[in-house]
């Protein structure tokens, strides 16, 4: 059954006479008439406190936007993913990345196969793999141990790895070496590998058709380069391993057959860190870490399936995003980790939240007559404080911000961690709450400067504060924003789980390639702008050449 369009649904417009009371109150006023607000807005789970009460919503607020959600059948929806269903509707693929931190053990039969047995018996062959290489005992080509690890993919097969590793480096084995290569451009490829051994270095291939264009001119130069290094292509066998579903192009590259590791078609690349994917991270952090990884992802799976969705951490942030997105018209939203180890998060986040909700039609194709897909940015703090937050506090511009802090550091020092975490509590204060010209004022501040020190205050943030950064809390942080993504979409009635409009660029970019490596090409056929573009980079092209022959 198609639900009613969104902007029909008696909860949507509820809302929308709401906003006309609610829209314009401050957090100031809303703090004042409810003292205990700050302790009463917050909800917990899998070890990650949700302090949302600077939010600028009202118990009817919050009430209604519950409304939205059941009116929207997001539970019917969010079972019908658990469960294997087709959800991804435009590829008709289930959506199950659910599975991919199911325990052992558990089952979940999707057309007649059970997808977790199928989960596990891929996690136990990369454990394996990663004992052999963690220990020493897997040589390479000329009988040394692997000590440089390079992961080559791209989007989620790079996002995922990178973005867990360095979150989870203080777990790492330090003698193993870690790169990570995903720009097509020669210089990540070149800087990567840069005064490395190939004797020592084992590459992984993260494709999952293993035909992915950068992903594989990245592969053929590394391919290159072992060979180049090691004289004899059957090294390959030992420093090349493949994440893909494609064996006969793996087997056809050189990579023994035994070091493919699989994934399925209903793993969608940006949910992916958790499957074989991450082989990066359980080299890093080893089998057992990686599985508690995977427990922190599975216990906010549980939590987000069975929670009342008035005390639902994702249901909460996925719903408080929709009010500040569509009726407060916040275009975007900042995600600011107080721990440099999270510092790729943000970046992880964008590929998340963006190609999964940016997106122009719903689930039937109709075109959306409403925002959906926010922008996602970040930065780790306290160094955005020193470059955006100016407008963040003062600007135009009105940016919802998510703080996550941490109780413990995993690095004491000194005053650091005190210094750090306070920053995280005043910034959701000073954005809240401002300065007034009065309370300026009564600073002593020269008239001229008064206009400038005044702040409005009155800008949303959600606090999410946890005690130490563990692979287990980091696989319940991201499984939080991933539900948060689902409600999102499950509200705006959008496909969340395919990504189109990553692939026109690539179609036109395969039909330029050709033109730009020869002159001879016919008559170009693009548009004036595009034609004289690639005239331009042929003239540049050949008088680089001549410079280089002098």
């Amino acid at each position: 059954m198609t639900p009613t369009p969104l902007r029909e649904r008696a909860a949507w417009r509820a809302l929308e006479t709401h906003y006309s009371t609610i829209g314009l109150r401050h957090l100031r006023d809303l703090f004042t008439e409810d003292p205990e607000r700050g302790t009463r807005l917050a909800a917990e789970a899998a070890g990650i406190y949700l302090d949302y009460s600077k939010n600028r919503v009202t118990d009817e607020t919050l009430g209604l936007l519950i409304d939205l959600a059941e009116e929207s059948r997001l539970a019917e929806r969010r079972d019908a993913m658990f469960n294997g269903e087709r959800i991804n509707v435009s590829e008709n693929r289930s959506v199950l990345h659910v599975a991919l931190r199911m325990p052992r053990g558990t089952s979940l039969l999707v057309d007649g196969v059970d997808v977790v047995a199928e989960v596990h018996a891929v996690l136990d062959r990369m454990a394996n793999f990663a004992r052999q290489i963690r220990s020493g005992a897997w040589l390479g080509y000329t009988g040394r141990p692997i000590v440089n690890i390079v992961n080559v993919g791209i989007g989620g097969s790079d996002l995922g790895p990178v973005m867990a590793y360095e979150a989870l480096r203080h777990y790492s084995q330090r003698n193993l070496n870690f790169r990570f290569v995903a720009n097509v451009d020669a210089t990540d490829f070149v800087e990567a590998v840069r005064e490395m051994d190939a004797a020592e270095t084992m590459f992984i291939i993260s494709s999952k058709t293993f035909g992915t264009l950068e992903t594989m001119t990245n592969a053929h130069s590394a391919r290159a380069w072992l060979v180049d290094q090691l004289g004899d292509e059957a090294a390959i066998a030992r420093h090349f391993v493949a994440v893909s579903t494609n064996e006969a192009l793996v087997s056809a590259f050189g990579i023994d057959p035994a070091n493919v590791f699989g994934f399925w078609d209903w793993v969608g690349g940006r949910y992916s860190m958790d499957s074989a994917i991450g082989l990066s991270t359980m080299l890093a952090i080893g089998p057992t870490r990686f599985h508690e990884m995977l427990a922190g992802f599975h216990a906010m799976d549980e939590h987000f399936r069975t929670a009342p969705l008035a005390e639902n951490l994702p249901v909460l942030m996925g719903l408080l995003a929709i009010w500040n997105r569509n009726f407060l018209g916040c275009p975007t939203v900042g995600v600011m980790p107080y721990d440099q180890y999270l510092q790729r998060l943000p970046a992880y986040l964008q590929q998340l939240t963006m190609e999964s909700n940016g997106k122009h039609v719903t689930l039937d194709g109709a075109e959306v007559d409403y925002a959906t897909g926010p922008i996602y940015w970040g930065e780790p703090g306290t160094n955005g404080q020193h470059s955006f937050f100016q407008l963040i506090h003062q600007g135009t511009t009105v940016v919802p911000v998510d703080l996550i802090g941490f109780a413990k550091s995993l690095n004491p020092l000194g005053s650091h961690h005190d210094v750090l975490s306070s920053n995280v509590f005043a910034q959701a204060q000073a954005l809240a709450f401002g300065k007034t010209e009065a309370d300026v004022r009564a600073q002593g501040t020269p008239p001229h400067q008064v206009a400038h020190r005044v702040m409005a205050g009155n800008r949303p943030t959600n606090v999410l504060l946890a005690e130490v950064l563990t692979p287990r809390l980091l696989g319940s942080l991201i499984a939080l924003y991933e539900h948060s993504v689902f409600t999102q979409g499950t509200i705006w009635d959008i496909d969340s789980y395919d990504q189109w409009g990553v692939e026109l660029g690539k179609v036109l970019a395969n039909q330029i390639l050709p033109e730009l490596s020869s002159a001879s090409t016919p008559t170009l056929r693009h548009d004036s702008s595009t034609n004289a573009l690639i005239e331009r980079y042929r003239a540049l092209r050949q008088r680089e050449a001549t410079h280089d022959d002098k």
